[in-house]
Formats: structure tokens, sequence, C-alpha cells
């Protein structure tokens, strides 16, 4: 029998793919499967994405077991925060003045620091490993990452084609210019920083077939039904947070999560809101307006969601589906919720020439109601009130239904409950809700863009959410949609004006 194991660790997203339906036993930091040694019990390991190095999750047992795979020939595939793992070592100082090194397992000679991509790939690829033989054309994929410089003597794999780093375009010649695989001088040893390579590359699965010489591969697909099963009968991983089954909504309803600028605190808010709802039995899908889906990431890691083709909401050039073929799939599928998470200011990008271009624009096309949240941290609660107000009411001007906005980081009680009134005497807003400061948030571990550990965040996240939401409410605020049309630049220029 066949077993290919796949790590299921804290700051891991097993969930984030399919690998290729191969996985067929679960691997936890204990470094056992059913009790045995995974060297001893496996063909095969795959460690998926995630936040693997800043969380600190990966132990002794589970390392010993996965140098004695790599000594034993065994094939071990490092996704990203996998590949990580597999390096020398990783410098996850971003905006730090000094570099914060972490070591890894020194099976792959390279070295991590940081670089930020999160774009849809073509990959061009090198014959260093069984993995990649036959493999004549670019492999598919995608980038999301933070810390993905990639630099060393490895065998190189794949150099990926990207358009953005570091939030800025690249060149134009469309060159391979980032250095996203490599493996060990045996072959065996794999790193990546493509997620989705097993799934959309079909001859990479069958190399996997033959290197380990599955005979059964019904058997191999029985099991990952089965893995897949126990991934998702859990909000994230080790919290023993059990998903009820109830009856699936016939359709899907949408809701979006905006804010009047950047550090309002919606990845806090739709990470939150996704477990609270995954919690009660819905299938939820969480997608992003524009490129940068690492922000949707600790969602998905409470749901165990895919990343989905059409996760990022395309605005301008920017981002990987348009918004009336997103909504599309969405309404064949069966997710039940849909939480969009807007990008800066709902209005940031409204008056560029190129449409749609902004969070307000994808809300209008289709009629998707926002939770308007905005930080009060900078400002002070009353600045806040009167630019929320503002925001609002210009949303009520181009048709976006606004059920409801969010002071985010209340640090008096008083103060927000002075100006609930002005709230709701200046808008048609029907709810002014609130969620406190959160103690701890400035520490490392908590900042999405720079250093974030999923397990940490999430807990948080959700706890803050709960305590403070009406969920059953907030799921009341969504609504069915259909794409109608993109405003043009015209319409929306006489509007605001």
């Amino acid at each position: 029998m066949t077993k290919i194991g796949l790590a299921y660790l804290n700051g891991s997203v097993p969930g984030f793919e399919d690998f290729g339906n191969l996985p067929t036993d679960i691997v936890k930091e204990n470094g056992l499967v059913n009790g045995i040694k995974a060297s001893q019990e496996l063909d095969a390991l795959i460690i998926p994405g995630g936040t693997l190095i800043e969380s600190n999750d990966i132990n002794i047992p589970l390392n010993t077991e996965i140098r004695k795979m790599a000594r034993d020939g065994k094939p071990i595939i490092g996704i990203c925060a996998g590949f990580q793992l597999l390096s020398n070592q990783i410098d996850i100082g971003r905006k730090s003045p000094v570099p914060i090194v972490k070591e890894g397992l020194g099976l792959i000679d390279v070295n991590f620091s940081p670089l930020i991509t999160s774009d849809r790939v073509k990959a061009k690829v090198f014959d260093n490993s069984f993995l990649v033989k036959n493999q004549t054309e670019d492999v598919d994929g995608f980038h999301t990452h933070t810390y993905g410089k990639v630099e060393g003597d490895a065998k190189p794999l794949f150099y990926s084609k990207v358009q953005r780093m570091n939030y800025g375009d690249t060149n134009k010649k469309g060159d391979y210019n980032i250095f996203s695989g490599a493996c060990n001088d045996d072959g065996n040893v794999i790193g990546t920083m493509i997620h989705g390579i097993l799934d959309e590359n079909p001859i990479l699965v069958e190399n996997i077939k033959e290197q380990i010489d599955i005979q059964d591969m019904d058997d191999v697909y029985n099991r990952n039904t089965e893995v897949k099963k126990y991934l998702l009968s859990e909000v994230g991983i080790n919290t023993d947070i059990k998903i009820p089954q109830i009856k699936p909504l016939t359709k899907p309803k949408y809701l979006m999560i905006g804010s009047n600028g950047s550090d309002s605190g919606k990845t806090f808010i739709l990470t939150g809101l996704a477990g609270a709802i995954r919690k009660r039995g819905y299938k939820v899908a969480l997608l992003k307006v524009g490129p940068d889906v690492r922000d949707i990431i600790p969602g998905l890691y409470l749901t165990k969601g895919k990343m989905e083709d059409f996760a990022s909401i395309k605005i301008g050039h920017l981002g990987w589906k348009d918004i009336e073929s997103t909504v599309a799939k969405l309404n064949k599928s069966d997710y039940d919720i849909v939480l969009i998470e807007g990008v800066m200011s709902v209005f940031t990008g409204l008056l560029n020439e190129k449409v749609p271009y902004s969070a307000a624009e994808i809300a209008m096309s289709s009629n998707i109601p926002m939770i308007l949240a905005t930080g009060v941290n900078k400002g002070g609660i009353e600045s806040a009130a009167i630019d929320i107000v503002s925001h609002a009411n210009m949303l009520e001007k181009f048709g976006v239904s606004v059920p409801a906005v969010l002071l985010n980081k209340v640090y008096n009680d008083d103060i927000f409950d002075n100006v609930v009134p002005y709230i709701q005497n200046n808008t048609n807003v029907e709810k002014v809700l609130k969620i406190p400061k959160l103690k701890n948030a400035d520490m490392r571990g908590f900042i999405p863009e720079v250093e974030i550990r999923y397990e940490l965040f999430t807990s948080y996240a959700m706890e803050l959410i709960e305590n403070n939401l009406n969920i059953d409410e907030i799921i009341g605020m969504a609504r069915e949609v259909e794409f109608n049309r993109i405003y043009s630049f015209e319409e929306i220029k006489s509007k605001v004006i």
C-alpha cells in the first residue's frame, strides 16, 4: 500500500490546494503516521505552505523524520513555507533594520529573504529532478508569499515569470525573473514557491506515481478523499472546533468588507468572520479585490478552503479574474457565503480612467452589500465617525448597500456610544458595530504584510469577532447577487462631481 504524507501542523495551509489528490496520510508534529515513524511508514511527503517558519511549529521529531526520508532517497516536496523549511536559512526581517534569521533543515542549498509576489505564473523548467521528467513546456501555478527571494547553489527546477514584485510592476519583457524552485543533488528533495503546481501540471503527478511505483491509484484517491474529509472536519488546525453538517444554501450569498483606508483591520475582520461562519457549518468562499491574495490566507487557514483561481478580483491590470466571470463561477458553486475583502479605501482608484479600479466599483457591478470598517487608532473615534459617514453616503450615492459600519480598535466605549447617534442620524446605515482594541496587536506575528503567525492571528480574530458581533446578524446581511455591469468612467465622474 502506497502512503504519501501531508504535514498537518500549526501554521500550515493543507487545504490551500489538492496536491494532485495524492496525500493519503496525515503527519503531525510528532513525526508519526498512525503511531509509526513517518520515515518507516511513508513513501513520500508533501510539506504545504503557511507560516511554518514564523510559527516555529516544526519540532525535532518531525525534523528528524524529514531528514531520514531525505537520506533514504524518498521524495519530499516542500511548497512555499515547506520549501523554506528545507532550505539553509530564512530572513524574516521584513521592515526590520537587521535580518531576523531562522534556520532551515539545510536539505536544499538555498537561502531566503523578503520578496513579495502574488501572481498567477508560468515557470520555465530545468531537468534536475525526477519530478519534471518529460515536462517540456512551462508549468502553471500561482505565487503568494512575503519571503520569496531565493538565492543559492542548489540545482534549479523553476524560474517564474511574474507581473509584480514588492507592490510594483516588473519589466515588460516577460522574462523568467524569479528563482522559484530547486532540489538537492539527488533530486528527491524538492522545493518550490509555486502553489498549485501538482494540481495544474498532470505530468508532474505522473512522475511521482512512477517514482514511488504506485500500483493502485484507486486506493490512493479513496484514501485522499478521507484525508480531505479529515481536513474539512475542523476549523483551523489542532483547535478541536468541529464543523457541523447543515443543509447548504441553494445559492451563495455575498458580503464585502470595505473600509475608508489601509490599516482599518479588514483582514482581521474577514478572518474572524470566515472562521465564525465556517464554525456554523457554512462553506465559505474568500476573495480579495486586487492582487494581494496574501490577505485572505489567514481566513483560508481557518476554513481549510482552496485558493480558487478567481480568488483575486481583477481591477485594472491587477489581479486574476474579472468580476463577471467570478460571480458566474461562484453562483454555480457549492459555496454558501462569499466574503470579499476590499483593497485600501473603497474609493482608492475610483477616478482612474481604467474601470473597474476600486472596491466600490466591484460592489457596484453586482450590487454586493458592504460592511464598511474604519480603524479608530489614528485620528480617534470622533474623526473615524465623521469619515465613515462620508464614505457611507458616497457609497449610497453609487447604489451600494451598507447594512452596517464597524468601528475597529475602539479604546473608549463612552466615546463610541456618543458617536453612534451621529452616524445613524447622518446615514441610512442600520447597524453601528464595534470591535475593541486588541491587546498585543503590535507584536510580531500579527501584521499580515510583515510577519504573521496564522494560528496566533486567527485565534485572536475569531475570539474577538465572536465575542463582539452577532454572527447570525452578519450572515443575514449577505445577499444573493448577479453581475450587472461595469460603470463607465464618465458615469463615475458625474456622480463624484
